[in-house]
């Protein structure tokens, strides 16, 4: 069959997008019914850009819920990437707050009459209760006016109310827009793309030192590797040393570049197909890559698509250099990750929202005892093996169930043409198992497997056959 249409440029939303966001905009009250005077929300969000995405989305939440004029949330700036972007300088800020002022008020800077401002934080996976009974207290006390709440990354329960859900979608989907300058040069990006061939595959390789010093992971690199990485996981007060076996065999570990292009290949992606390669720095560089390069030849990044000069103002930037890869992603015809980390998350959801295109992720715990075994065994059964661990991950259509995992990968409460479908599905969910899935019992909320300086691996980045059509067989 052929590949699913190319999605418009932005702006405008494209017109089923604009339909969907009518449908569910008349059941959230307006700003000016639910902003208390003097009562103010401010921000500051943890991680790079796409995790920091999910804190602003969450952070417009927290302000309905509370009932409070939201600040224009403060990026990370001290974390590893040393960005010093502020939010004007990624999103169009006029945007942000005219799309959302009938939710909730949003100014730029809190005013200089007010005085004090509270500074704490949430739990993670806080719910609409959590925020009521923890934070809406502190707003009551004599004098306050202004509460910060720090290191805002999944402070907010994955399961609401639809009201909510459908607030989160309208922050996600419509409200945050890459500013102008990352617009158009995302969108000459994939124009190029597009004149290289008519159908291209994004992949993103995420095989930068950070994620592997986090992971705990070696690749063979020996004394030198080993170093290198181990200084870098110092930036992890909580973190404990991992066996890198034991890591390898539990699914823990990003797939090398190599690896990722022997699994392309045994699904059928053959050596004519054009990549578009997202990524920072690998680790390893071009000596790393060789492998990928050699299978997949059609080799694009931002760096050989766009000239320095145009590459120029976005260079010294991290997250603007991440945008751009998140637009060329979203429009490509399949989009591959190499782990589920916050982009993989944040795009599958994007794409499904906007009309199903396919999200390939690899099946990493069950792929790496292929790779560990291959040379026992011929092209034709690793190929077949392959396609088998990788069952459930091809990103089809109905691949997710309605209500299972993080809601910004699976947006089933925002997807209007199965709705009712899909609150039934939500619905059949027990008591027990929502309250698992917000960390509470006896109304107590928790952080279950989070600490407040450690991340699961899926959050720091973080099969049945489908029938590409443009992709040729391996002979």
């Amino acid at each position: 069959m052929p590949p699913p249409p190319t999605a418009p440029p932005h702006p405008p939303p494209p017109p089923y997008a604009l339909r969907r966001l009518r449908m569910f905009t008349s059941s959230i009250c307006t700003a000016g019914m639910n902003t208390e005077p003097n009562r103010y929300l401010l921000i500051a969000t943890s991680g790079g850009l796409n995790q920091q995405r999910t804190g602003i989305i969450d952070a417009v939440v927290a302000a309905y819920i509370l009932n409070a004029t939201l600040v224009i949330p403060k990026l990370d700036q001290y974390s590893f990437w040393k960005d010093t972007s502020n939010f004007s300088d990624i999103f169009d800020v006029e945007w942000f707050a005219t799309s959302l002022s009938k939710d909730v008020k949003i100014i730029k800077q809190l005013p200089e009459n007010v005085g004090k401002v509270i500074t704490t934080r949430v739990p993670r996976k806080c719910d609409e209760k959590c925020y009521k009974t923890r934070i809406l207290p502190i707003f009551n006390k004599r004098n306050v006016q202004a509460v910060e709440l720090t290191k805002f990354d999944y402070r907010l329960s994955n399961r609401l109310d639809i009201d909510l859900q459908k607030l989160r979608c309208r922050v996600n989907y419509h409200a945050l827009r890459f500013t102008d300058p990352i617009l158009e040069m995302g969108q000459k990006l994939v124009q190029r793309m597009r004149m290289k061939t008519k159908h291209f595959v994004a992949l993103h390789l995420r095989f930068e030192p950070d994620m592997l010093a986090f992971s705990g992971c070696y690749y063979g690199g020996g004394e030198r590797e080993l170093k290198e990485l181990s200084e870098i996981r110092k930036r992890w007060k909580s973190l404990h040393t991992k066996g890198p076996d034991k890591e390898r065999r539990n699914g823990k570990c990003p797939l090398s570049p190599e690896e990722v292009g022997l699994m392309l290949r045994a699904l059928g992606f053959g050596n004519d197909v054009h990549f578009y390669v997202a990524s920072g720095e690998i680790y390893g560089g071009e000596e790393t890559l060789a492998p990928l390069k050699a299978l997949f030849p059609n080799f694009h990044t931002k760096e050989t698509l766009a000239s320095k000069e145009e590459i120029e103002e976005f260079s010294s930037y991290s997250a603007r250099m991440a945008a751009l890869d998140f637009i060329v992603c979203d429009e490509s015809d399949v989009f591959v990750t190499n782990n589920n980390g916050n982009m993989a998350k944040i795009l599958a959801g994007r794409r499904r929202y906007f009309g199903h295109k396919p999200t390939i992720r690899p099946n990493i715990k069950k792929l790496c005892r292929l790779f560990i075994n291959q040379n026992n065994m011929t092209w034709e059964e690793f190929a077949s093996r392959v396609g088998m661990s990788q069952i459930g991950f091809m990103g089809e259509p109905n691949e997710v169930k309605p209500g299972s995992g993080v809601f910004h990968e699976n947006p089933y409460s925002c997807i209007c043409e199965n709705s009712e479908a899909m609150d039934m599905g939500a619905s059949k969910i027990s008591k027990e198992d929502e309250d698992r899935s917000r960390g509470r019992y006896n109304g107590e909320v928790t952080d279950e497997v989070l600490l407040e300086d450690e991340q699961d691996l899926s959050e720091l980045m973080e099969y049945t056959e489908y029938d590409y059509g443009f992709l040729k067989k391996v002979s």
